[in-house]
Parts: C-alpha cells; sequence; structure tokens
C-alpha cells in the first residue's frame, strides 16, 4: 500500500525518492519491515507537518543555490556554548562579535541534555529533545537559531547517533529489564558473542575505555559501549531505533538547525566478525538519511564526522547520483598542517593536497587548524617512509615537539590518551599555544600562525575557527584544578578554556585579530577562493614552501608559505607566471609600507618570504 497524504509539497517530495527509499529499507530491514516503512514514511510527514512557515521560507531561499556553502564569503566558526557565552541567551547577547568576525557559519559543540560527570563533553545524549538545563532551553535554541538566520548565519549542532547516553530513558528502561527496550541496544546474558565480536573490533579508547563492552553487575547484563561504559551502542538493525533517531533528528531541524554534525558516523552500524566500522549498511542509512531531509527539509546539510584514513572518508560523499553528506571534515590535511609545522618539510602535505585538489569539485571539505577534540597523528606513512620515517618514532618526535621538548621549539601542548605500550598518543593545545606564542615577543610564532590560518584559507572548502583563536587565545592550563573528574583527566580542556571577552573587548589592538580578520575579508572578496576554482600544487624546488595555485573566472591565485623559520626566497619561471604581466600581494597591499604590486620579472628574479611568511599573489586578465 502506498500512503498518500493531504499535503502535495510532501507527496511530490515523496515521490521523487519513493523507489530509491523504499529499495534502501528493504536491502537493510528485508520485505517483511513494510509495516516499519510505513511508520517511516508516516514520521516524515509528522515531521514535515510541524516545520513552520519561516523555516520552510529559508529551505526555498537556500533552494534557490543549492551549493550555496561552496562559496568564498562561508566562513565558520565552532564554540562550547559554557565557554562562550555561558548559555544560549549569551550566545544570543554576543551575535554581534560574531557578525563581527564576518562568521556565517555557527558550529554549537553537544549542547543537548547530558548527565554531569558522565557527559563526554556532551557526547552521551540523554535527550534528544532537551537542552542542557545549565545552558538554557529548547525555545532558547530556537531564538537563538531565528537570530542567526535574521543575520545570515547558518547553525550547525551535533548529532550523536551512535550512543546514548546510559541515563537515557531508553537505557533505563532497558536496565529495568523491557525487552523491547533492550533491543534497542546490544544486550548479552554471557560473554560468548562479546567476545567474538572483540576479535575484530578494534578499541577507540584503549587506555581510558579499553573495551567494546561493559559488563552491568546490577542486572547481570553485558552491554555493547565502544567509546566509553556509560556511552550505550544503539542497534541500528532495529528498524524502530532508525525511525526514532532519524524523528530525533528532524526534531532538531525544525527548531532551526541548518547543519546536522553526524557524530561517529562510521560506526553506527555492527556486525559480527567485522571491525564493525564503514559497513556498507552505514552507507544506505547516510543516504536514507540525506533523503528524509531533502524530502521534510531540504536546507538542512549532513556534515559527516569520518576521523579516517582518506579512502575511508570520500565514500561518504556518495555519488553525485546517490549522495550522502554533503561536506566531510578534512581530517588528514589538518593533521598534515602540523607535521608539517614541526618537521617544516612540505612534501607530506603537498601530496595530501594533490589527492584533495584531484577529487570532484562537488565535493565540499570542511578545514579547520584544531577543533574541540585532540589532533591525532593519522598520517600518510606509506608515503613517509619513502623518506626513513617510522611511524613510532615520528609520532613521538611531533608529540615531542609540539610540548616544547625539541631544541628549536616553542610550542606548548600536551598529550591525550598517552599509551606508552603503543606510543600512539595524540596531542591537545590551542593554535596560538602550539604556534608558540606563550613564548613573548615570538615573531616567528605570530607570523606562523597568520601563516597557518591563511593557508587554512586558501584550501578549496569551509574554513572553520575554533573561537578564541581569532584573538590568539592561549592554552588553559586550570582544567588541573577542576573538582570534576571527567575534566582534570581529559587534557583536551586545554584548549577547551573560557572565552576571554577581556582580550576580545581589546580586538582593534590585537594584531592577529587584525590579521585574521583581513584574510578572511579577502577571501570572501575574491571569488577565485571559491569551491568551483581549479586548484593544484604548485613545484618550489625548496621543501620548506608550499605553492598553491588557483584558477577561476580568468583570475589566477599563487599561494605560498614557508614553514622554515628562516627568510626564504622562491623563483617562479615562465609556467608558472604565464597568465599576467602584474600581480598583487593580497595581504601586503593592506600595508602601506610593503610593496605588493610585482611584474612578472620582479617574480622571476624571487619572491622573498618571511621566516614562518607567506604571499598571496593575484593576477587578473
Amino acid at each position: 500500500m502506498i500512503l498518500e497524504f493531504e499535503d502535495e509539497e510532501f507527496n511530490s517530495r515523496l515521490a521523487r525518492y519513493r523507489d530509491e527509499l523504499q529499495n534502501l529499507y528493504f536491502e537493510l530491514y528485508g520485505q517483511e519491515s513494510a509495516n516499519n516503512f510505513d511508520e517511516f514514511v508516516s514520521m516524515l510527514h509528522e515531521a514535515y507537518s510541524a516545520r513552520n512557515d519561516d523555516l520552510r521560507e529559508w529551505d526555498d531561499a537556500k533552494s534557490i543555490n543549492p551549493e550555496w556553502y561552496a562559496g568564498n564569503d562561508i566562513l565558520g566558526m565552532m564554540l562550547y556554548v559554557n565557554c562562550f557565552a555561558e548559555n544560549l541567551k549569551g550566545v544570543l547577547k554576543h551575535l554581534d562579535y560574531i557578525e563581527e568576525c564576518g562568521v556565517n557559519y555557527l558550529h554549537l559543540m553537544p549542547l543537548l541534555k547530558s548527565p554531569k560527570g558522565k557527559s563526554d563533553g556532551g557526547y552521551a545524549v540523554s535527550d534528544f529533545r532537551a537542552v542542557q538545563p545549565s545552558l538554557g532551553s529548547m525555545k532558547d535554541l530556537f531564538n537563538l537559531a531565528k537570530k542567526c538566520h535574521e543575520k545570515g548565519i547558518s547553525l550547525c549542532l551535533d548529532f550523536v547517533m551512535n550512543h546514548t547516553s546510559e541515563d537515557h530513558d531508553w537505557a533505563k528502561r532497558a536496565r529495568a529489564g523491557e525487552k523491547e527496550f533492550q533491543d534497542k541496544y546490544f544486550f548479552y546474558d554471557d560473554w560468548e558473542i562479546p567476545n567474538q565480536f572483540e576479535k575484530t573490533m578494534p578499541q577507540v579508547f584503549p587506555t581510558t575505555a579499553p573495551g567494546n563492552f561493559t559488563y552491568l553487575e546490577d542486572i547481570n547484563k553485558i552491554v555493547m559501549t565502544t567509546f566509553y561504559p556509560y556511552q550505550w551502542d544503539l542497534n541500528y538493525a532495529n528498524p524502530k531505533v532508525f525511525c526514532d533517531m532519524t524523528a530525533n533528528m528532524l526534531y532538531l531541524c525544525n527548531q532551526g538547525i541548518d547543519i546536522i554534525r553526524l557524530d561517529a558516523v562510521p560506526y553506527i552500524w555492527k556486525t559480527l566478525n567485522t571491525n564493525c566500522r564503514n559497513l556498507p549498511e552505514v552507507h544506505k542509512l547516510v543516504r536514507i538519511m540525506r533523503i528524509a531531509c531533502s524530502i521534510v527539509c531540504p536546507g538542512v546539510l549532513l556534515l559527516g564526522e569520518v576521523v579516517m584514513e582518506p579512502s575511508k572518508v570520500t565514500p561518504y560523499f556518495g555519488s553525485l547520483q546517490s549522495p550522502e553528506c554533503h561536506m566531510l571534515y578534512n581530517v588528514t590535511t589538518m593533521a598534515s598542517t602540523w607535521h608539517t609545522v614541526a618537521a617544516k618539510d612540505t612534501r607530506l602535505l603537498r601530496n595530501q593536497l594533490d589527492k584533495v585538489f584531484n577529487l570532484p569539485k562537488e565535493y565540499v571539505f570542511l578545514n579547520y587548524l584544531r577543533c574541540h577534540d585532540d589532533i591525532g597523528w593519522g598520517l600518510d606513512y606509506d608515503f613517509l617512509r619513502n623518506f626513513g620515517i617510522d611511524e613510532a618514532d615520528h609520532k613521538k618526535f611531533l608529540n615531542d615537539y609540539f610540548r616544547g621538548l625539541i631544541f628549536d621549539s616553542d610550542s606548548r601542548g600536551e598529550l591525550y590518551n598517552d599509551d606508552e605500550r603503543l606510543r600512539d598518543a595524540r596531542l591537545c593545545g590551542t593554535t596560538a599555544s602550539l604556534c608558540g606564542l606563550e613564548v613573548k615577543n615570538n615573531k616567528d610564532a605570530f607570523n606562523l600562525d597568520v601563516t597557518l590560518h591563511a593557508f587554512l584559507f586558501t584550501q578549496t572548502g569551509i574554513p572553520v575557527i575554533y573561537s578564541g583563536d581569532e584573538l590568539g587565545q592561549l592554552n588553559n592550563y586550570k582544567y588541573h584544578d577542576s573538582v570534576i573528574k571527567e575534566i582534570n583527566e581529559d587534557s583536551r580542556y586545554l584548549h577547551r578554556g573560557k572565552f576571554d571577552w577581556d582580550a576580545a573587548a581589546k580586538r582593534a589592538k590585537n594584531k592577529l585579530f587584525i590579521a585574521i580578520m583581513r584574510l578572511a575579508k579577502i577571501r570572501s572578496e575574491h571569488e577565485v577562493f571559491c569551491n568551483q576554482a581549479d586548484t593544484w600544487t604548485i613545484e618550489t624546488h625548496n621543501n620548506n614552501i608550499l605553492g598553491i595555485g588557483r584558477f577561476y573566472k580568468n583570475a589566477k591565485l599563487i599561494a605560498l608559505f614557508n614553514f622554515s623559520r628562516s627568510e626564504q626566497v622562491i623563483y617562479l619561471d615562465d609556467n608558472q607566471l604565464d597568465f599576467s604581466e602584474n600581480y598583487v600581494n593580497l595581504f601586503n597591499k593592506l600595508y602601506r609600507n610593503k610593496k605588493y604590486k610585482f611584474t612578472r620579472e620582479d617574480l622571476k628574479q624571487g619572491i622573498k618570504l618571511e621566516p614562518c611568511g607567506f604571499a598571496w599573489l593575484l593576477a587578473e586578465k
């Protein structure tokens, strides 16, 4: 039976996707799940009906330019609500500052209800339809979203779909013995099947949360807990779980959320005798979620958090015929960037960029220097072995460098999940502290911070700044003094400090803030930075210098980045300059005391780059 609804627009959208939607659903749950499929479609109609007129207008406006998020005018910022402004009303109060920063993509870190002390930074959700009381209410979130839309700002929110908190109502009822709710998770009476899973299922946190299962002594049951013991994995092989979680996602969309960040998406389908990551069923689930948004809220985007090697990342874009995520994190470039800072050798980064630049232009990456999480050294070690680099030794070198333990390093950071046996520790720290700005009057550190942001803005995709980095905020060592165990034992709180509003009040005299805002403004004014531009790496014949070329609509940009702590000179040949007689250094143009106009002959005589400096050279026909 084909369900029909009174809403003509809904019926039209459903008809467009119905065959694919039904085929994918039956591939996951079998032909016998027809009743479940009807329930899923009815749930979509309910979510569609609940979407208000303002949000439907917002959908229509974005539908006019469906690639709106791939332009050169998009700038993102991510922040924790409590760190930035105490609560949601505080964020609303400070929207003018966010707008002043040129931000039109605002990512609010997890803010849904979660238990104190067992929240994993908000990633252990106990209610997907309630805001953490200390941060406000769902009405506050709705009001913030509405005000953001008035200012042209799109709002992003994490959707933690792999698991719930053990305090979630489903988990409580499962713990109380209700079979219907135990079936929403992975419950076992003994260790036979869990032990089989463990044979092929890697551990996420082998040091701080070893194993993938937790024994519940009070009910003599075992439950799957891939991340932490208080985060119970959901069983997406149960169609009711998928229906209910998709309904929760669409509920958030109807509160005004424009970008749904699918947290830990590779983990959401579990099958015995596999590694339980990136399974084919995951891609079918994500495709269905994309279709659900296209039917209910077509202005909403899906951002996939896929912290995997590059070969595992790009499949989450799907295909042009069956797209999955609109955007993905550019994790490998981020890690390769910090490798380049320490090694002062751009060959790995250039190799990584060559792969990214060769991908279809429809692929939109979210680029960043750092985020709320640690920096993991998931580098291309097959490539690095060509230069005699051993993986374990190199990871130790990187971690020593960014803790200031190497003689030429002013960086200051801390380890995360240090495992002496595996030698696989990750790293924490703010961008400014990792660049060396804790050492006063450090010009190279200042130049490096600016250059890294210039590189961030040169990449294809959406640049996202972590709140506070625009002011050069340093590490927060006070987290060690927290009385909350979850915080004082988690070094990621080193870079999750309170936003420095005193520093923000003095931003007009903050040289780093001024420089980063100028970079953002330049990028927004020149279409050569858009996602549709042709991009390539430039042979600089100098491993200290990274070169990137961009071309769009008769404009050509040559971007050069010096990762050395000494002045470098680069010589470009006719092939690299075969475009125009005149070039302008876009950034230096803003400084009257620095030369910014160059002829081709000037550039062939050599371009000087300051220690840790950069140049944006633009030519137009």
